[in-house]
């Protein structure tokens, strides 16, 4: 198992006993290094070893800490810092909240409990920015998916598996909810593999009417059928050397799966009408909301088909699992849609920012998007605010 390297903590506190028994609390935890810094001057000295989470007593002899509050941030702004202070003055917390500071605890009777229980919240998000810093720097060239918006950890293993993936023939099943954008992982695939040069040809499972749907992948001859009136090349034969992107997968029949079964093992298609095999370069990269293991539970998906599908998976995260790129995408979509509509460029409140944040996006960045580009309408200003957002119903 891979170990977890230890959080480094820095403890500026001018009263020894109190640090020490910060300190000891905290070792309990061999996850943990920690320095303890009585005086303001000696704590900024040490800045430079980069601490993952500082605990300021906001009262020194040589400085204020709202002041060494601000300088940690100018050093590294993601370095996570707590502010202990025997004032309660609400202007004062808000002052440090804006300038950065991730909490603000009072000396009271519980603060040492407190200290302990913060630092070891605000320790899951230092691990968590160590593996998104990690599968950032797996990722060769980020410009190469510049439509896939997001810096999250479920978004970035995504891009880390698309790059592993691209290069090679096999086949892709992506699954995640509706409105995630699973088509854009099919396109990120096809412009970045040895298909790119060829089309790619998309093709919603669940918008095509049941009897034509055979017609429409595999193409038919002439007479095949009442009204077949000329021949008619199929998705197949039109993705040929390059990629056909077939999307809710799970809506099809039990026959047109196992008609698909036989396409995928063979990389052949017979139009309807006619029994001559065509030998085709295809690039299949499939995409479904549903659960394919209950539909074959259930009867109403072949077992070989789903595990033929196996091939290569590509899990999508949904919306309110992505930590802040639901800000990432607000941001984007606004500046696009202002721009496309020759509209002035507008901006979100602090408030808007935080109703994004904990909303459950049950549309994922479908819906997101349908926000965003309501509010700019609703808005009679240049920032948005909580007002201008309105959410679906359920």
């Amino acid at each position: 198992m891979e170990t977890k390297s230890k959080i480094k903590v820095f403890l500026l506190e001018d009263d020894p006993l109190y640090a020490t028994t910060i300190k000891y609390a905290l070792l309990e935890d061999s996850n943990y290094e920690i320095e303890h810094f009585s005086k303001g001057s000696d704590f900024l000295e040490n800045l430079s070893k980069n601490p993952d989470i500082v605990s300021l007593d906001f009262n020194l002899p040589d400085y204020n800490g709202l002041d060494i509050l601000k300088k940690v941030m100018e050093h590294n702004k993601s370095t996570a810092a707590i502010i202990v202070s025997g004032q309660s003055d609400v202007e004062m917390v808000v002052q440090c909240y804006k300038n950065g500071a991730k909490d603000y605890i009072v000396k009271k009777s519980d603060a040492i409990i407190q200290i302990v229980n913060s630092v070891k919240n605000l320790s899951a998000n230092v691990h968590l920015k160590r593996e998104v810093d990690e599968l950032r720097s797996k990722i060769t060239d980020r410009g190469k998916y510049s439509r896939i918006i997001g810096e999250s950890k479920g978004i970035l293993n995504v891009l880390h598996l698309i790059q592993k993936v691209e290069k090679t023939n096999m086949l892709v099943l992506v699954t995640g909810q509706s409105g995630t954008g699973k088509e854009l992982i099919g396109k990120a695939i096809h412009y970045n593999s040895t298909h790119k040069g060829g089309p790619y040809i998309a093709v919603n499972m669940a918008a095509i009417p049941e009897e034509l749907i055979e017609s429409e992948l595999f193409g038919h001859e002439k007479g095949a059928f009442t009204g077949a009136e000329s021949r008619r090349l199929g998705k197949f034969e039109d993705a040929n050397r390059g990629t056909i992107f077939l999307d809710e997968i799970g809506e099809m029949s039990i026959h047109l799966q196992t008609r698909l079964l036989r396409v995928l093992q063979e990389k052949k298609i017979t139009r309807l009408g006619n029994n001559k095999e065509i030998s085709l370069d295809v690039r299949v990269v499939a995409a479904t909301n549903k659960n394919l293991r209950t539909l074959v539970k259930e009867g109403r998906f072949r077992e070989d088909l789903y595990f033929r599908l196996q091939g290569f998976l590509i899990q999508l995260p949904p919306l309110k699992e992505r930590e802040n790129d639901a800000l990432i995408l607000a941001k984007h979509f606004l500046a696009v849609f202002c721009s496309q509509n020759n509209l002035q460029p507008k901006s979100f409140d602090r408030e808007v920012y935080e109703l994004f944040l904990r909303h459950e996006w049950p549309g994922n960045v479908r819906e997101l998007k349908a926000v965003v580009e309501r509010a700019v309408l609703i808005s009679e200003s240049d920032e948005i605010c909580a007002e201008d957002i309105l959410f679906s119903q359920e």
